[in-house]
C-alpha cells in the first residue's frame, strides 16, 4: 500500500510540473489548431439544513479529473417550489426550477483532485425533494456514492465493565446507493478487534485492559465505501465495580433529580448497595433509591437513585455509591438557583466532556486536540494537543468552580498544565548560558519551504534582551515560564521526548514534545515535517532534523521551544476569573498559590511583545539597516504569533537562545489578560517592568483594533516589523502602525491567517469581556461595529439551526495610524465568502454576546446567543458533546509533497523514509492502520469527499463556558 501510495503522489507532482510548463493557447503562431481541453469529470456532494419553509444547501463540486478546471458553472434543477434567497461562494442564479452558479474570481479554478463548496438559502412548500442531477459546464457530474452509515449499539456509552469480563459489541449498518453491507470490523481506538461478515454484526471482545476505552464499528459496503460510528466510551475495571451515570448532575432549588446504578459484572449472589452524601451541601439528600438490591439476574439492569434540593442553598455534594466487594462510584451534584436552565447544561456537557470513557484526555489526564484521532487542520493528528487545549481546560476547571464551588479541579488543571507543557529544567538546561546583550542569530524568513534551509548570519545586528535579568532577580531561575505549543500526547509519531527526555524512542509512554511550521508563511501543516524540540540526531537526518531549517556550517545537538501567546494569555485570563468566583465565594484562599503561577506565566509573556531579533520597533527595513534595539523600543506591546527559546544540550560547552516575532495578528490580541496583568493586585507580575509593560500593552493593543477595524465592523489582519520576516522593503504607500507595516494575513498564507471568522470571535470575546468588567469607551465602540456587523451575518432559522460567517475575504488597507485622529477606514473591507453551523466558533461567538450584552444592554445580542445556545443544544447534541459533520474536501491534500532538499536522507521514529519524494502521509505511515483511513484512501482514488464528525477539545470547553456564561450574566 504505501509504495502504491507514493507512485500516486509521484504522478501528481510531475502533472502539476507539466502545468507549469505549458504554453497559453493564445501564444500559438504556428496555424494549428489548438488542443483541446480534457472533459470534465466531476463529482457533486448535496447537503442541506432544512427546517419546513426553508433550508440552506450546501455543494461541494470535486474534480475527478487529471487537469484542473478553470472556471465553472454548475446547473441543477428542483422538482418542487424552491425558491432561491441568496448564495455565497459563487454567483448564484434562478429560473424556473433551473439553478445556475457560477464561479467567484477567488473559486475559480478547481484543481485536479481537489473540491470547492457554495452554499445558499432557499424557501419552499410541500414537498423538499433533493436533485437527481447536476452539471459542471455542461457535462453531467458523475454522483458521488455515499458511504454507510454506521452506528455501535452496543455497548452504551459509559459503560463500565470488570477486567476479565467480556463486552460485546454489535453495529448496524446501511449502505447507500442499491449497496450492501459486506462486513463490519471492531476497533479500540486504532486497534482491530474483530470482523463480522454477516447480520447481525457482533463481536465479543476478550482482553481488554482495565482503563478508558474508545469502541467504533466500521462498515464496508460493496461498491467500496467504508465509514466508522460514532466512538462509544466505556472504561474497565480492575475488579467488580459499581455503575454510575451521569457522574455530573446539576438540579436546581425544589427540584429533583436523578442518577442510574448498576453493577459492572455479575455477581455469585446478591448485592445490596447504598447510596449517601458524603460531602458537601447538606442542602441535597437521597430522596429514594439510598439502598439498592441486585441480583444475578438483575444486576446489568440500572436502578434509579433520586436527589433532591432543598428551596435554598446551593453548591455541590458528593455522593458515594458503595457495595461490599465492588469499587465505589461517586456522583457530582451541584445545587444550581431555580432559574439557571444553564449552569444545568453546562454540568450536563462537563460531565461529558470530563467522563474519562468518552476520549478527550490521556491517562495522564492531558486533553487531547480531539477524541477522534484522524484529523489534520495545526495538530496533525487528533490524539496531539496544543497549549491552547490546556489554556481551555484551566478555563473550564475555572467556570466548574464558579458553579460548584470546587476549586480543586481548576487548581489541578494549572498542575497537570504545569507538569507536562511547561519545559523543566532539565528539558532547557543550559539556559543560564544565555547573553541578553545577544539573545540570537539572525537568519531569514523565505517565502517558500523549497527557499530552506536558511542561513545563521552572525553579521546582522540583533538588539539586547531588556527583561531577562528582571525575570532571573524575581523568579531566581534562568528558566522560561512558558507552555510549548504542541504535544504528541501518545507519542504516536515516536520520538519520546517525554518532560525531561530527549528523544527516548518510540517504545517511551505518555506525551511527547514536538514542532512543526518553521518554513516560511506557505508551510500549511500539508507541507511540514514534524521534528522533536530535543534534537540529539537520533532520528532524521546526519543532522536530525537540524538542516532542514537552518544553514550552518556544523550542528550541535540542541532543545528549542515555542510559545503560542494566545494561550498563555487565555490561561491568565482564566486565572482572573476563577480569582474573581472564588472570592465571591470567599474561597480566595483556595486559588492564591495558581493565580500567583498565572501572574508570573504572564511575566514570561512579555516575551512576545518584542521584534523577533530584538531590533527597534518602526521603519525596520534591511536586515543590517535596520538598528538594534536598546532597552524598550524593541518592543511593540502586542502579543505576536510566537515568541521561542532554546539552547545546547551540552551543559559543559552551552549556548542558549531567545526570540520574540514581529508579526502581530489581531486575532491573538487579549486586553482582558492586558487588563489583569496591569491593574488587578493578585496578578501584578513580580517583575520591576512586569506591570507598566502590560499597562502599554492594554492601551496599545485597543488602538490595534481600531486601526484594523474595517468599514463593516470586522477586524482585519495584523502589522509586521519585519516585512517578510527578513526586514524586506515592503511596497510603497503601505499604511503603518507606530511603524510596523499592515500585513493583510500575517505569518500564515496557507489558508490565509485572516480568513476565519474564529479569529473574530475569539479575540472580540476578550474585548467584551474587558469591556464588562471595565466599561471603557473605546473597547465599545469597537465591540458596537463589530456586534453589528456580525448579527448581519448571522442567520437564525425558524427550527433553531443557524448560520455564521465562516470565511472572510479582505480588499483595501487601513489608513496609517494617527492616535490623535484615527480615520473610519473607508478603504478597509470585509465580505463573507461563505457560512458555517461550526460549533466551536459559535460557542466563542455566543459568548462575545454575552459580555456585550451584560453591559451594553443590547437586547438582540442577548437573544442571538440564547438562540444559538439553544440552537447548538437542541440539535447537535450527541453522546460525547455537541458536534456537527464536516466535509473535508482538503483531506486530497495527504498526498501533498513535503519539500525536502534533493540528496537529503533520513528516518522518522517509526522507520518511514524522508527524501525529495516525501509526502505528507509517506513520512505518516500510522495513518494507514487509522480506522478511518479508507475513506481517505477511497477519496484519493477518486470516491466522495469524506465527512467526519469531530469532537475537538477546545470547542467543547468554549461552548460549555458560554452555557456557564450566558447564567450567569443573563439567565
Amino acid at each position: 500500500m504505501h509504495q502504491k501510495r507514493r507512485r500516486r503522489a509521484a504522478r501528481r507532482l510531475w502533472t502539476a510540473v507539466v502545468a507549469a510548463l505549458a504554453i497559453p493557447l493564445t501564444t500559438l503562431t504556428t496555424g494549428q489548431s489548438p488542443a483541446q481541453a480534457a472533459a470534465v469529470q466531476c463529482s457533486v456532494d448535496y447537503k442541506t439544513s432544512d427546517w419546513g419553509s426553508g433550508f440552506t444547501a450546501e455543494l461541494t463540486v470535486t474534480n475527478r479529473g487529471s487537469e484542473a478546471i478553470d472556471g465553472w458553472t454548475l446547473t441543477y434543477d428542483y422538482t418542487g417550489d424552491q425558491k432561491l434567497t441568496n448564495g455565497w461562494s459563487g454567483i448564484w442564479s434562478q429560473s424556473g426550477k433551473t439553478v445556475t452558479v457560477k464561479n467567484e474570481s477567488f473559486n475559480a479554478k478547481i484543481a485536479a483532485g481537489a473540491a470547492i463548496s457554495t452554499g445558499a438559502q432557499f424557501t419552499y412548500s410541500g414537498t423538499n425533494a433533493a436533485p437527481t442531477s447536476f452539471a459542471v459546464n455542461g457535462t453531467t457530474c458523475a454522483g458521488a456514492h455515499q458511504p454507510p452509515v454506521t452506528v455501535l449499539t452496543s455497548p452504551e456509552a459509559g459503560a463500565i465493565f470488570s477486567q476479565g469480563d467480556t463486552v460485546p459489541m454489535a453495529a448496524t449498518a446501511a449502505a447507500a446507493d442499491g449497496a450492501d453491507i459486506t462486513k463490519i470490523e471492531f476497533y479500540d481506538d486504532t486497534e482491530l478487534l474483530g470482523t463480522d461478515t454477516t447480520e447481525p454484526f457482533t463481536y465479543d471482545a476478550d482482553g481488554l485492559g482495565a482503563g478508558s476505552h474508545s469502541l467504533y464499528a466500521k462498515a464496508y459496503d460493496s461498491l467500496g465505501a467504508s465509514a466508522e460510528s460514532t466512538p462509544v466510551g466505556v472504561t474497565v475495571a480492575e475488579g467488580p465495580a459499581l455503575v454510575a451515570s451521569p457522574a455530573q448532575l446539576g438540579i436546581q432549588q425544589g427540584e429533583s433529580g436523578s442518577f442510574e446504578v448498576k453493577l459492572s459484572t455479575e455477581p455469585s449472589s446478591n448485592v445490596t448497595v447504598s447510596v449517601e452524601r458524603t460531602s458537601g451541601n447538606s442542602g441535597l439528600s437521597v430522596s429514594e433509591g439510598a439502598s439498592l438490591t441486585f441480583t444475578p439476574s438483575n444486576w446489568s439492569t440500572a436502578q434509579k437513585v433520586t436527589i433532591s434540593a432543598d428551596a435554598s442553598g446551593t453548591g455541590a455534594a458528593t455522593f458515594t455509591v458503595s457495595a461490599p466487594g465492588h469499587a465505589e462510584a461517586e456522583v457530582t451534584v451541584t445545587q444550581l438557583a431555580a432559574s439557571k436552565d444553564y449552569d444545568a447544561r453546562f454540568l450536563d456537557l462537563y460531565g461529558k466532556i470530563t467522563n474519562p470513557a468518552n476520549g478527550y484526555f490521556s491517562p495522564e489526564g492531558i486533553p487531547y486536540h480531539s477524541v477522534e484521532t484522524l484529523i489534520v487542520e495545526a495538530p496533525d493528528h487528533g490524539h496531539e494537543t496544543t497549549s491552547e487545549a490546556y489554556s481551555y481546560l484551566i478555563w473550564l476547571q475555572a467556570m466548574y468552580g464558579r458553579i460548584t464551588g470546587d476549586w480543586s479541579k481548576f487548581n489541578g488543571a494549572w498542575e497537570t498544565m504545569e507538569k507536562y507543557m511547561i519545559p523543566t529544567h532539565a528539558d532547557q538546561p543550559t539556559t543560564s548560558f544565555y547573553s541578553a546583550s545577544k539573545p540570537a542569530t539572525y537568519a531569514a524568513e523565505w517565502d517558500q519551504p523549497s527557499e530552506y534551509p536558511s542561513k545563521l548570519d552572525g553579521s546582522v545586528s540583533v538588539g539586547s534582551d531588556p527583561i531577562a535579568s528582571e525575570l532571573k532577580s524575581a523568579y531566581g531561575t534562568d528558566d522560561v515560564y512558558g507552555m510549548h505549543w504542541i504535544q504528541d500526547v501518545d507519542n504516536v509519531y515516536g520520538f519520546g521526548n517525554a518532560p525531561g527526555k530527549c528523544q527516548a524512542g518510540p517504545s517511551d509512554t505518555g506525551p511527547s514534545y514536538i514542532n512543526t511550521f518553521q518554513r516560511g508563511p506557505q508551510e500549511s501543516v500539508w507541507e511540514t515535517v514534524t521534528h522533536p524540540t530535543c534534537d540529539n540526531f537520533t532520528y532524521g537526518g546526519k543532522n536530525g532534523y537540524l538542516d532542514l531549517f537552518t544553514g550552518d556550517s556544523s550542528y550541535a545537538k540542541q532543545w528549542k521551544f515555542t510559545n503560542a501567546p494566545d494561550a498563555d494569555a487565555r490561561a491568565v485570563q482564566a486565572a482572573y476569573w476563577a480569582d474573581m468566583w472564588a472570592k465571591e465565594q470567599g474561597k480566595g484562599g483556595d486559588v492564591a498559590a495558581t493565580v500567583g503561577k498565572a501572574a508570573k506565566m504572564g511575566d514570561y509573556l512579555r516575551y512576545a511583545m518584542y521584534d523577533k531579533y530584538f531590533k527597534k520597533v518602526g521603519d525596520c527595513v534591511g536586515p543590517s539597516a535596520c538598528p538594534a534595539g536598546t532597552g524598550k523600543n524593541s518592543s511593540h506591546y502586542l502579543l505576536s504569533w510566537y515568541y521561542a527559546w532554546g539552547g545546547a544540550t551540552d551543559t559543559s560547552a552551552g549556548w542558549s537562545w531567545r526570540i520574540g516575532s514581529s508579526h502581530a495578528h489581531g486575532g491573538y490580541q487579549n486586553p482582558m489578560a492586558a487588563y489583569a496583568l496591569s491593574s488587578y493586585a493578585p496578578l501584578k507580575p513580580k517583575s520591576a517592568t512586569g506591570q507598566s509593560d502590560w499597562a502599554t500593552s492594554l492601551d496599545r493593543q485597543l488602538e490595534f483594533y481600531q486601526w484594523l477595524q474595517s468599514a463593516e465592523g470586522a477586524i482585519a489582519g495584523g502589522a509586521t516589523n519585519s516585512w517578510q520576516g527578513r526586514y524586506a522593503t515592503p511596497p510603497a504607500g503601505t499604511p503603518t502602525f507606530y511603524g510596523m507595516y499592515y500585513d493583510e494575513k500575517p505569518v500564515y498564507h496557507d489558508p490565509p491567517s485572516n480568513q476565519w471568522f474564529g479569529f473574530q470571535a475569539w479575540s472580540m470575546e476578550r474585548v467584551a469581556e474587558y469591556y464588562q468588567q471595565t466599561g471603557d469607551a473605546g473597547a465599545k465602540k469597537v465591540l458596537d461595529k463589530w456586534v453589528d456587523w456580525a448579527l448581519s451575518e448571522t442567520t437564525v432559522n425558524p427550527d433553531g439551526t443557524y448560520q455564521v460567517p465562516s470565511t472572510l475575504r479582505w480588499s483595501g488597507a487601513p489608513e496609517t495610524w494617527n492616535p490623535s485622529s484615527p480615520a473610519e477606514n473607508t478603504d478597509l473591507h470585509v465580505s463573507v465568502v461563505d457560512y458555517t453551523n461550526d460549533v466551536g466558533v459559535t460557542g466563542a461567538y455566543a459568548r462575545t454576546l454575552t459580555y456585550y450584552a451584560d453591559k451594553s444592554g443590547d437586547t438582540e445580542a442577548a437573544s442571538t446567543a440564547k438562540a444559538l445556545l439553544d440552537g447548538m443544544w437542541d440539535h447537535y447534541q450527541d453522546d460525547l458533546g455537541i458536534a456537527v459533520p464536516e466535509t473535508r474536501a482538503d483531506y486530497n491534500r495527504f498526498d501533498d509533497p513535503v519539500y525536502v532538499p534533493s540528496g537529503w536522507t533520513g528516518t522518522m521514529p517509526n522507520g518511514d523514509t524522508i527524501d525529495s519524494s516525501s509526502t505528507f502521509a509517506s513520512i505518516r505511515s500510522f495513518y494507514e492502520d487509522d480506522p478511518a483511513w479508507s475513506k481517505i484512501e477511497s477519496y484519493l482514488e477518486g470516491g466522495a469527499v469524506p465527512t467526519f464528525t469531530y469532537h475537538r477539545f477546545w470547542a467543547q470547553a468554549d461552548i460549555a463556558l458560554a452555557l456557564g456564561s450566558y447564567a450567569e450574566l443573563i439567565e
